[in-house]
């Protein structure tokens, strides 16, 4: 018994050690009665801003800046 024990010990260590690295994006997702639900950053942006209630956590993805291309004239000789 004591064999089992060690061998699932080292086998559920090899699983949570392996593999990707934890992500610090985890978000909170946010309810509000209403409305659907939203990922957000923290706790208090979901009850400050949006008023609602945190009830899972999510994979929060910050939003991307978006690009504006400049148009550029061009010179009459």
């Amino acid at each position: 018994m004591r064999k089992f024990f060690i061998l699932a010990s080292l086998l559920s260590g090899v699983v949570m050690f392996s593999g990707s690295p934890a992500r610090s994006d985890v978000g909170c997702g946010c309810v509000r009665f209403g409305a659907p639900a939203v990922c957000t950053a923290t706790i208090m942006e979901c009850n400050a801003k949006i008023g609602g209630l945190c009830l899972a956590p999510c994979n929060y993805q910050a939003p991307k800046r978006a690009r504006h291309s400049k148009k550029h004239k061009d010179k009459e000789a």
